[in-house]
Formats: structure tokens, sequence, C-alpha cells
């Protein structure tokens, strides 16, 4: 047993909106057919928030919620919340100040992170060292977005792919060599002429024009946003195996990010991963951007045992990607 404080994960927690919006449904709406989704990305449904005045903080709250009665703690015990998202509540102040006062976490400061797809593992790495310094004790690590609100839905390249969504985790110290063992996370700002938000920033601040021009959605160009998502998540997963010498049997789960199922079966495959080893619940959620790893997390967290060698990795806007092994704590 090594003296060396770790982050381990010691709860989970999460929540999709009631509301569905199925393939059929989309049917309707844009020039698309299910089978052609389905066969494209994987995608039955996607969750959408909808009710006036509901943003992205009202899908972390019932996740921090779930995940603080699962811990048997209150929220006056949380030190530090860090929120990955890319459609906060408001440009200022974060959503997880606003998150912190809805549940009354009275003792912990926090921010938003702003990593795209990739926010959750941005997230947690940013955590883990806050537990690791040993100066805090309690870090809420949260991936939510609210895509609906940034989705065009005449665009069919976009719309088909998005949901709504939050999951959250509790981070730890823990002294034996469990939680967060490495990570390997990368940028490349060159990458953001592909995969951005035109305007809405201090770039391009709003105006009738830009919103007439529908310029505060999702802009993607989808071939080179895909061609680097399978090189830079395959490289990286495999990259961080090497490094700790990890084989293909010593990897419990693969945590992908639920974007496309062909990036996802070509980073396990890379890896060197059966189908039985990778968690895939795009079918049900589509890509809920920093909230997809979390939301798996919480998904398969039954079938999770202490000691599991776990791999999560991610690519986003950006361009950010990177993975995480962590050992399962419980």
């Amino acid at each position: 047993m090594s003296s060396k404080i770790t982050a381990a994960i010691t709860a989970v927690g999460a929540y999709v909106p009631p509301n569905v919006l199925t393939n059929a449904d989309l049917e309707k709406m844009v020039d698309t057919t299910s089978d052609w989704i389905l066969s494209r990305t994987g995608i039955a449904e996607r969750h959408i928030l909808k009710g006036e005045g509901l943003g992205t903080s009202d899908m972390i709250v019932p996740a921090v919620q779930e995940l603080l009665k699962k811990r048997g703690i209150s929220a006056e015990e949380i030190d530090c919340m860090i929120v990955g998202t890319v459609t906060p509540d408001m440009v200022f102040p974060s959503t997880a100040n606003v998150v912190c006062d809805k549940i009354g976490a009275k003792n912990a400061w926090g921010f938003d992170l702003g990593a795209a797809c990739s926010g959750f593992l941005y997230a947690l790495t940013t955590g883990a060292a806050l537990i690791e310094s040993g100066r805090y004790k309690k870090v809420v690590v949260v991936g939510a977005d609210k895509m609906s609100s940034i989705i065009d839905y005449t665009d069919r390249s976009t719309c088909i792919i998005f949901g709504d969504g939050a999951g959250a985790v509790l981070l730890e110290p823990n002294s034996e060599d469990l939680g967060v063992l490495d990570s390997i996370l990368k940028s490349d700002g060159s990458g953001r002429h592909y995969l951005h938000q035109k305007a809405g920033g201090s770039v391009k601040p709003a105006t009738a024009a830009t919103v007439a021009a529908k310029e505060h959605f999702v802009y993607q160009e989808g071939q080179p946003v895909f061609k680097y998502a399978v090189k830079g998540m395959a490289d990286v997963s495999a990259e961080l195996m090497e490094r700790n010498r990890l084989s293909a049997d010593d990897v419990a789960w693969l945590v992908p990010h639920q974007a496309n199922l062909r990036i996802i079966d070509a980073t396990a495959k890379r890896m060197g991963l059966s189908n039985e080893k990778v968690m895939v619940n795009i079918e049900k959620y589509g890509n809920t951007t920093a909230a997809t790893l979390p939301l798996c997390l919480s998904d398969w967290e039954k079938k999770l045992k202490k000691g599991d060698n776990v791999v999560l990795a991610a690519f986003g806007g950006g361009f950010t990607w990177g993975a995480i092994w962590l050992k399962w704590a419980y």
C-alpha cells in the first residue's frame, strides 16, 4: 500500500430529462430516415430538456443530489465543484456557482470548464489534482450540457446527433492506489475551424444579424471532425495503455465518449478490446457532449467492481481529446 494520496470516485449520479426525441420524430422535422441515422451514428433517441427558464443547472442539481444521497453526505460537505459544459446557464456567473446555491453547498467554491466533449475528462483530471494536493477532501466533478439550446433543428447534419443530460462523480482521497492513476490530455486549437459556435463570444457578440444568420448554433464540418476524432481517441488510449504497461486483458472497461458508434469501435479495436468491455449507451442518449462519460458510469455502476481498470476516452471541439486510467474504488 502506498501512502500517496490518489483521487477516487466514491459515488456517481446522473440525470436525463423525461422528454424523448426519437428518430421517427426527426424524420418529420428534417430530410432524414431512422435507418440512416442508426447506421451512421448508432443513435435511436435522445432526451431534450423542455420548459421555460430551464437550463443546464436544472439537470445537474438532481444528478448531484443523487450522488450525495448514495454517499450519505450533505451538500455542505462539498469543498469544490467543477462543471464541464459548453452550455452554461449564463455567460457568467458560472453554472457551478448556480448549482452550489440551488443545492445548498455553502462551503464550496467552483468553476465551469469548457472543453466541449472532453469537458468531463479535463474536469476529472483537474479535480483529481485538487484532491492529490491534500487541500480538498470532497470534489464534485460534473459533465452536463443542454445541447438542444445551441442546435439548429433544421440542420440535419447536427440535429440528429445531440441530446441533453448531466452526470456527476464525487472524488475523495484514497490511499489504496485506487482512483485516478494517469491521464493524457491534448488540444489543438487549429481544429476550431471545423467545430465551433460562430457568434455569442467576444469576437462576434450577439446582434439581430447574428441571430438571423443562425450563428448561435453548433457549426460542424463532419468529415474532418470524424477523421481527427477516430485517430485522436484511438491514439491517446493506446498511448495511455503503453505508458502504463496495460494489456487488453488488464482493462476491465473502456468508457468512450458517445459521439458516434464508428469512432467508439475504432478506439476499442486499437486497444484490442472486445465489445463486451466497451460501455455504449449512445442509442438511448445520443451525444450529450460533456455528459456522456458520467452517464456511462452511472448506467454501468452496478457492473463495476472494486479494483477494475477503467479507461475513459473522449474527443471534442477545440480540438480537445484525451484518456484517463483509473481503478474503480468500490
